[in-house]
């Protein structure tokens, strides 16, 4: 009889299998494609993210990270075998795809929405990725930026100058089925501009001040001017918006200028539960640590956050957050951070104020790859792609940082 009977799944609603699916997909893409795989009828009411895993947003796994390995072990390296471990800020969850052979003659620069932007070697195009479909975009190579750079670097021969636009931070847009990005090229503080169906970069006329990596959420970038060492001791905070289709890149705009609150350099902008944090330091000895929403510093409003909840957050040329319940070897409310006067991997507990190391003396003390490492050491290294790229981890240990080949 229980043969006979019709499989439940299939006789849900179309509307309801379409709600659930969008429900899980708001949360895990993973959780979504597992979705459409428990059975037909599902998988053909609901969209498949292969083929538009770039160009359709949703499907974007965020939250999802590149995992370090270490020993010297970088993507693409052949002891992998071609495969390559991803895990999840949230969930602590792992998986392992097979995508080395997309890395080849590759470097990773930089994540966007857990998209790889990558780097091709021999003609230095630019391409996003979608690690669990495959899925590529390509877009025009960083060469066609140099006839453009007459002021930057102009004592650098081409091929040098190229080295300083491989630094970036990146943003973009999504609408109608095209693909507009923006790099923020941290080394030469200009904006470049391409989408999905040019051939070149356009590189902006104008050049921003910053005092940090430039950070990148939801097709925006930010920098902040760090004005501290003024007599105003004032902090500016610019957005430069990606553009649409048509539409012309425009300068940075100011949208908040911390009169009231008094944030000391360096200035690091994080995502965190869907907010974006601002964080600084209370004075010069960098004894205390300031939190705010950069949406209250928009409005003007000397707020505060005093607690993070279960997350950590990591401050480094790149920022992250990640969660404590579901991560090992992570306390919750903290900022792992290098401390700035006495250089060892630190963190601050915010609730309290007090700072302590971020891992036990054994790891502290660890100077070679052999030993363990702390999942600190893994994800604090997601923070410096200069590092998993080589297949280094970064530890700081005795004021030093150490790895399986010295950097």
């Amino acid at each position: 009889m229980a043969a006979a009977s019709p499989c439940w799944a299939s006789c849900l609603p179309g509307d309801l299998v379409r709600l659930l699916a969008s429900r899980l997909l708001a949360a895990d893409f993973t959780d979504y494609v597992r979705f459409r795989a428990v059975c037909a009828p599902w998988r053909s009411t609901t969209a498949s993210p292969r083929g538009r895993g770039v160009l359709d947003p949703r499907f974007h796994p965020r939250r999802w990270m590149m995992f370090p390995e270490g020993n010297g072990l970088h993507p693409g390296h052949p002891n992998l075998h071609g495969y390559v471990r991803f895990f999840n800020l949230d969930t602590g969850a792992f998986v392992r795809l097979h995508i080395g052979p997309l890395l080849e003659h590759h470097r990773v620069l930089d994540s966007l929405d857990g998209l790889l932007v990558l780097h091709r070697d021999h003609d230095t195009a630019i391409r996003l990725l979608h690690p669990f479909t495959g899925d590529l975009l390509h877009l025009p190579p960083l060469s066609t930026l140099l006839p453009q750079m007459h002021q930057d670097l102009h004592h650098l021969p081409a091929q040098e100058k190229l080295l300083y636009l491989r630094s970036i931070s990146t943003a973009a847009t999504f609408a109608d089925g095209v693909v507009t990005v923006m790099l923020a090229l941290s080394k030469i503080y200009r904006v470049a501009v391409a989408t999905s169906r040019d051939h070149t970069w356009s590189m902006s006329t104008w050049y921003y001040h910053i005092s940090r990596t430039p950070f990148s959420y939801q097709g925006k970038t930010y920098v902040v001017r760090d004005e501290t060492m003024e007599l105003d001791r004032t902090a500016k905070i610019f957005q430069i918006d990606t553009p649409l289709p048509g539409q012309a890149l425009q300068p940075p705009k100011s949208i908040a200028t911390c009169r009231l609150v008094k944030l000391y350099g360096p200035v690091y902008f994080v995502e965190c539960s869907s907010e974006v944090l601002v964080i600084g330091h209370s004075d010069v000895r960098v004894s205390k640590m300031l939190v705010y929403k950069l949406t209250d510093l928009v409005m003007e409003r000397n707020i505060p956050v005093t607690s993070i909840g279960d997350k950590a957050i990591f401050l480094q040329n790149r920022t992250l957050s990640a969660s404590a319940k579901a991560l090992p070897t992570l306390v919750g409310d903290t900022i792992i951070y290098i401390h700035p006067m006495q250089y060892y991997l630190s963190q601050y507990h915010l609730p309290s104020g007090s700072w302590s190391p971020a891992m036990d003396q054994c790891l502290r003390d660890t100077e070679t790859s052999t030993g363990p490492c702390s999942f600190v050491h893994h994800i604090f290294t997601c923070c410096s792609p200069r590092h998993w790229n080589k297949g280094l981890l970064y530890h700081i240990g005795d004021g030093n940082t150490v790895g399986p080949n010295h950097p």
